[in-house]
C-alpha cells in the first residue's frame, strides 16, 4: 500500500514536471553596487536633469503607475499632473504627444536585455564603437556602460520629452542647434547642474572617486544602475510554478498550457521574460504623431524599417516582455489598447481588430490641434498595416481568452512592484518629486 501511495505521488510530481514549459536555464542578474544604485534612484526621480526643470524620469515611468505613466500617449514638456491625470499646463502647451506608448522598465537590468525603444533603434552591439549601436553615430554613446544607460538619457535630449523648446532653457537651445555631445553642448550644461549640487557631488566622489568630474554618460549610467535593481521582477506565482515551490491557480494553469500550446503565444513572447526581443508587425491602430521627422508631411510610424531600411521590418515593432504585464495598461506601442483583454483579441486577428477598434480604448488627456486619428480613419493606411502583418489567425473562445488573462496575471512579482527603495521623499536638487 504504501509504495503504491509513493508511487502514484511520484507519478503526479512527474505529471506537473512535463507541463511545466521548457525555458531553460534562470536567468542571472548582475550583483549591484548600491552605492551607485541609491545615487540612480535620486537622479531618476530628480526634475534637474530635465531643460526647465520640470520633469523627471518618474514622470513617465512611475511605481505607481506600472513603471509607466497610464496613458496611451504621454504628454512630456507642457504637461502638468502624473498619469491619467497629466493635462496640458495653459501657460505652456505642449507642441504635441510623445509619439508612442512609455515602456515599463521590468528586468531590463537581465543580461538578455540589449536592445532599447519600440524599434530597437539602440542596441549593445560588439562590432560597434563602444559596444553600443545607433543612428546617431559614435560620439552620442561614448562614455556609457551598455545601451541601457544610453536609453535613459535619449528623454533628456528629447523637445517634447524633457529638453523643452529653443526659446525655454539652456539645454533646448543646444539641442536645437545640435549642440549634443560637443564640448559646451547639452551634455556638459546637463552635468554641470548636477556638480553644481553638492550632494551629488559627495554622492558621485563615492562612485567615481573624489573630484573625478561627473559626466553626463556618468549620469546614465547610475540610472541605469537604479533601474537594473529596483526593477527586477523574477519571483512571480509563475516563477514560484516553475521552480516547483507553489502552484497556479486553476485558470491560470489553463492559460499556460494555452500560451505554451494551441494559442501559440509562445512563438514570440519566448523564454523566462516571454520575448524573443524581436520584431514583429500586428497592425496595432496609430495613434497620433507617429515616429516620423518634422520636416514630413505625413504621420505613419513605420517602426523597425527606420532602423534597419529594409522592407520586411515595415510597421514592425520589438516584442514586449510580459512581466507585470498587468500593470502596465494600455498596451500596444501606441497604447491602443487599455485593457489586457482587447490586447489578447487583437492578437487572434489583427485585420479584424484594426478594422472594428473603437476609439474609446484610448487614454489621451485632451490636448488642443491634436491629429490623433490620422492614419487609422485613412483606409489605405489602415491596409497598409494589414498586408504586413507576419502573425496567423487563432481561434479562441472569450473563456479560453479570459484564461490566458489570468496567466498573464501570474506573470506579476506583487514584491518586486512594490519598489525595492520606493520613491525619495526628497531629492538633492530641492525640486518637487512626483510622489
Amino acid at each position: 500500500m504504501r509504495w503504491f501511495i509513493l508511487l502514484t505521488l511520484m507519478g503526479a510530481s512527474a505529471t506537473q514536471a512535463q507541463s511545466r514549459p521548457d525555458l531553460g536555464p534562470r536567468p542571472a542578474f548582475p550583483a549591484p553596487d548600491m552605492a551607485a544604485v541609491e545615487l540612480g534612484q535620486l537622479l531618476f526621480y530628480d526634475p534637474i536633469l530635465s531643460g526647465n526643470r520640470n520633469i523627471a524620469c518618474s514622470t513617465c515611468h512611475h511605481p505607481r503607475l506600472g513603471t509607466g505613466d497610464g496613458l496611451s500617449l504621454g504628454l512630456g514638456e507642457g504637461g502638468i499632473g502624473l498619469g491619467p491625470d497629466r493635462k496640458p499646463d495653459p501657460a505652456n502647451l505642449p507642441e504635441q504627444r510623445i509619439p508612442r506608448n512609455a515602456p515599463g522598465l521590468w528586468n531590463l537590468g537581465a543580461p538578455e536585455f540589449t536592445v532599447m525603444f519600440h524599434d530597437g533603434r539602440l542596441e549593445d552591439h560588439p562590432d560597434h564603437p563602444g559596444g553600443i549601436r545607433t543612428p546617431l553615430g559614435e560620439d552620442m554613446v561614448a562614455g556609457f556602460d551598455d545601451a541601457l544607460a544610453a536609453q535613459a538619457m535619449f528623454p533628456v535630449l528629447s523637445a517634447d520629452e524633457m529638453a523643452g523648446h529653443y526659446s525655454e532653457n539652456e539645454v533646448a537651445q543646444a539641442v536645437r542647434l545640435g549642440q549634443l555631445s560637443t564640448p559646451g553642448g547639452a551634455w556638459d550644461r546637463i552635468a554641470a547642474r548636477v556638480e553644481a549640487i553638492p550632494a551629488y557631488r559627495v554622492a558621485f566622489d563615492e562612485v567615481l572617486g573624489e573630484g573625478t568630474p561627473i559626466t553626463f554618460a556618468d549620469i546614465g549610467n547610475v540610472l541605469a544602475d537604479f533601474i537594473r535593481f529596483e526593477w527586477r521582477a523574477d519571483m512571480s506565482p509563475f516563477d514560484a510554478y516553475m521552480l516547483g515551490q507553489g502552484d497556479l491557480p486553476k485558470a491560470a494553469k489553463r492559460g499556460m498550457e494555452l500560451f505554451y500550446g494551441a494559442a501559440d503565444c509562445s512563438q514570440c513572447h519566448t523564454g523566462w521574460f516571454q520575448t524573443d526581443h524581436g520584431f514583429h508587425a500586428l497592425a496595432v491602430p496609430q495613434i497620433g504623431p507617429g515616429k516620423a521627422a518634422r520636416f514630413e508631411t505625413h504621420s505613419r510610424d513605420e517602426g523597425r524599417i527606420r532602423v534597419t531600411g529594409r522592407a520586411e521590418d515595415a510597421f514592425a515593432f520589438r516584442t514586449p516582455s510580459l512581466r507585470n504585464v498587468g500593470q502596465t495598461a494600455p498596451y500596444g506601442h501606441s497604447g491602443a489598447f487599455a485593457t489586457l483583454e482587447d490586447i489578447v483579441w487583437h492578437h487572434l486577428s489583427p485585420e479584424q481588430s484594426l478594422s472594428s477598434y473603437s476609439k474609446s480604448q484610448a487614454v489621451l488627456p485632451q490636448l488642443e490641434g491634436a491629429q490623433d486619428w490620422t492614419i487609422q480613419d485613412n483606409a489605405a493606411e489602415r491596409a497598409a498595416l494589414i498586408a504586413a502583418v507576419d502573425l496567423d489567425p487563432v481561434s479562441l473562445t472569450a473563456a479560453e481568452v479570459a484564461d490566458i488573462v489570468a496567466f498573464l496575471h501570474a506573470l506579476t512579482d506583487e514584491e518586486a512592484a512594490k519598489g525595492r527603495l520606493g520613491v525619495p521623499a526628497e531629492v538633492p536638487s530641492g525640486l518637487p518629486v512626483d510622489q
